[in-house]
């Protein structure tokens, strides 16, 4: 509907809110009576627990309660919920170990929760917990990804003495070995995908509530999945989900970090049915950086087998991924879930993939923004500038060589993914296009010649978005004629309230100012399934749109029935019902308000203009594109600037512009933060994380990017009703490997081929002179 249709930039209804301090997050929650909560967390990677002593702790001021891992075993809840348990490559279903909510004998990674002190105040807990004490034996423990399960580590758990959580095996191993048999070239290549934290804007930070005279369990939190959530925790208190609210509010980012139960929610309800009191715990950064999930961190050997005109014959992969000291919800997702990836935009016939998983003491890893995606576009498209090298062919000429083409569509890769629409090749003669791909040797000689190293790197990359699932959405009319849109997605930053009532807006012809927007409380959403693997536009847009035709059909059925016309005589459009060929009509919104009054109804006719509505798919969409990025190096500091950055994606149907564009640079801003500075750091022999700060842990800054190009491709996928394709983790995908390919580019006169993530200027320095 006019300046509000799906397609146009629409600004985001939400910012006014935000920026004027309108904020309502986890931690703005108070709550009279309310105690708060600090958790004592060991100080050791592993270590044997002998003995705790509370007794100080308890009678200090303000002091509240003291719970503790005994205290935990004798409640009787359930663990902190975590994947079901998988195979070992014998087909043997693998150990899973236990995950309580406070440890009672051993303490498997720094950070590990021992005890929850609960008092008048935060400083207060925060000062009790320093007079707790605990008698540690301190084991040897094991932070190292590949040496894990070397046979030669100390075992994170008895009852995995090998530390191997579980092997995947996918492809066709037969295949892809016969490839490399006739293969007139072989590249392989080690790559260490470093660990990165989600480092959200907003610490975690949940309020919990029980209800005695309710015999009720509320908590307000940060979250992806309020529904979903909501189960989870009726599970491990062992009570029905009616009995159980949760409600997450606004939410400062996420990126994965956000969508599991923790320890704290599970502690802060627990001390709320001690205390009989509402219970606040809110995390700090350093806290942050020792207990919220981690992305990434695995080994992963790639191998590219080439005949003699550079055509891909196949690929094997071997990956060994970094779980944590525990198994949490998800945490094996990116180790399995997206390995399509690999197969990228290309011929490739024949692929094998082998994962282990292992356990170290270190802290929980699970998705994190594209869960999988870059990791695996990262190993495809470093293995293809790699034989670019070896065959001296141009990259993108390579990359043209074994591109699908569209008429090909739709295509069943070499691994796991069938892809129903894209167009491959247009996407990167675009971006070279726009990157003056061309005339890049003329810029590199003009680099030189100011003592500038300069590359260029190219990205073509795919990724599986909006796997099946489903979603629930409502539109509900009021008696004045005002609309509330429910979603069970979860906004975290991505606009849904924006999207969602431009989605609404558009198809009823109701102005922006007459829509509210509901998320995140599973007392008002009654079902949903929640944000995450870039789905809510597809799927929760999908449960809206359905929703919307649903509430059109029944207004239809009252303006007739107003009108004194034939349900087949009234036409709608932009918000009007009219009698076709003639000038008689009625708005949307006087039949709304005549729903509320049963007499201006049909006979028969259930009053109120609502509509719930679950959207199921079955096929997810696979959003795709080119990113070009150019680099220079200093020559004697080994110091970086990204100088030019263009993205070419295909995310089908584009409902925000706007709000696609943030999204896109966004996640481009999260890969090159990974290339380039963010590494989470274990020292080897403590096991401590040694950059839990932000004056350790490097995140990028405005000014270590160049502006951030993005135009659209889209090529509209009949996989969902609205045509579009997932695109929250679309620029973290793409980016990745792009910026690594241009750092490696611009040290190529060194012989340089290869470089570990992060590319700081240190590392940098250091390979040129190596």
């Amino acid at each position: 509907m006019g300046k509000y249709a799906l397609g146009q930039s629409v600004l985001r209804s939400e910012d006014p809110r935000l920026l004027k301090g309108g904020g309502r997050f986890a931690d703005d929650r108070t709550l009279l009576r309310m105690a708060h909560g600090h958790v004592l967390r060991s100080p050791h990677a592993h270590a044997k627990i002998n003995r705790i002593d509370t007794a100080a702790a308890m009678a200090a001021p303000g002091v509240v309660a003291v719970l503790t891992g005994a205290d935990w075993a004798a409640l009787g809840w359930g663990d902190v919920p975590g994947d079901p348990p998988r195979n070992l490559r014998d087909g043997a279903t693998a150990y899973k170990p236990p995950f309580p909510a406070l440890v009672a004998d051993r303490a498997r990674f720094v950070g590990d929760p021992v005890a929850f002190v609960v008092a008048e105040n935060r400083a207060l807990a925060e000062d009790a917990a320093e007079l707790i004490e605990v008698d540690y034996a301190p084991l040897p423990a094991v932070t190292d990804t590949e040496a894990a399960s070397s046979g030669e580590a100390p075992a994170v758990w008895d009852g995995a003495p090998d530390n191997i959580a579980f092997v995947h095996l996918v492809g066709d191993k037969a295949a892809a070995d016969a490839a490399f048999e006739t293969a007139d070239h072989v590249v392989t290549q080690k790559f260490v995908i470093n660990r990165v934290a989600p480092a959200a804007i907003e610490p975690r930070a949940a309020l919990g509530h029980y209800d005695a005279a309710e015999d009720r369990y509320t908590i307000y939190t940060t979250l992806q999945h309020a529904n979903p959530y909501r189960m989870s925790l009726a599970r491990v208190m062992g009570v029905v989900e009616s009995r159980v609210r949760v409600v997450s509010g606004d939410i400062g980012g996420s990126y994965g970090m956000k969508s599991s139960v923790y320890n704290e929610n599970i502690l802060v309800l627990w001390a709320s049915t001690v205390t009989g009191r509402p219970v606040k715990w809110t995390s700090n950064r350093t806290e942050a950086f020792q207990s919220d999930s981690q992305g990434r961190d695995n080994v992963t050997t790639g191998e590219l087998a080439l005949d003699k005109d550079g055509k891909f014959l196949g690929m094997r992969v071997k990956i060994i991924g970094n779980l944590g000291a525990y198994v949490t919800q998800a945490a094996g997702g990116p180790l399995t879930i997206n390995l399509g990836t690999l197969a990228g935009v290309y011929t490739t016939p024949a692929i094998h993939v082998d994962v282990t998983a292992v356990y170290s003491n270190t802290t929980i890893t699970r998705p994190y923004r594209g869960a999988g995606r870059p990791e695996a576009a990262f190993v495809i498209e470093r293995l293809v500038d790699l034989a670019a090298d070896r065959l001296n062919i141009d990259p993108a000429e390579l990359r043209r060589r074994n591109t699908i083409p569209p008429d090909a569509m739709p295509f069943q890769t070499g691994l796991t993914f069938k892809y129903d629409s894209g167009r491959f090749e247009e996407n990167m003669d675009m971006a070279l296009e726009m990157a003056d791909y061309a005339g890049f040797v003329q810029r590199r000689g003009a680099a030189r010649a100011r003592g500038k190293l300069r590359g260029i790197g190219i990205s073509n990359t795919i990724e599986r978005a909006a796997a099946p699932g489903f979603e629930g959405g409502e539109v509900r009319f009021d008696r004045s004629g005002t609309a509330t849109v429910l979603s069970g997605a979860t906004n975290h930053g991505q606009g849904h309230e924006t999207v969602f009532k431009q989605l609404v807006c558009d198809r009823l012809g109701l102005d922006f100012d007459e829509v509210h927007y509901g998320q995140g409380d599973t007392d008002i959403v009654p079902f949903g399934q929640g944000t995450g693997g870039s789905r809510s536009a597809a799927i929760g847009g999908s449960a809206l749109l359905m929703a919307s035709d649903r509430i059109i059909e029944k207004a239809t059925k009252i303006a007739a029935h107003m009108l004194e016309s034939a349900i087949d005589d009234i036409e709608f459009d932009e918000g009007v019902f009219s009698i076709a060929g003639t000038d008689r009509q009625v708005t949307i919104k006087e039949v709304a308000r005549a729903a509320a009054n049963p007499g201006s109804l049909p006979s028969g006719m259930e009053p109120g203009l609502m509509a719930q509505a679950v959207y199921n798919a079955t096929e997810q969409n696979y959003p795709n594109g080119c990113h070009v990025v150019e680099v220079e190096i200093d020559w004697e500091t080994g110091a970086l600037d990204v100088v030019k950055y263009s993205v070419v994606d295909d995310v089908g149907t584009i409902m925000n512009p706007l709000l696609l564009k943030g999204q896109i640079q966004g996640g481009v801003g999260q890969g090159l933060g990974q290339a380039l500075m963010e590494d989470l750091r274990y020292d080897p022999e403590t096991g401590q994380n040694v950059t839990s700060s932000f004056m350790d842990y490097c995140l990028p800054r405005a000014d270590d990017f160049s502006m951030i190009d993005v135009k659209s491709n889209g090529v509209p996928t009949a996989t969902n009703p609205l045509g579009v394709k997932g695109a929250g983790e679309a620029g973290a995908v793409g980016a990745l490997p792009a910026v690594t390919n241009a750092v490696i580019d611009a040290l190529s006169e060194f012989g340089i081929t290869h470089i570990d993530m992060p590319a700081t200027p240190e590392r940098i320095w250091r390979v040129m002179r190596g």
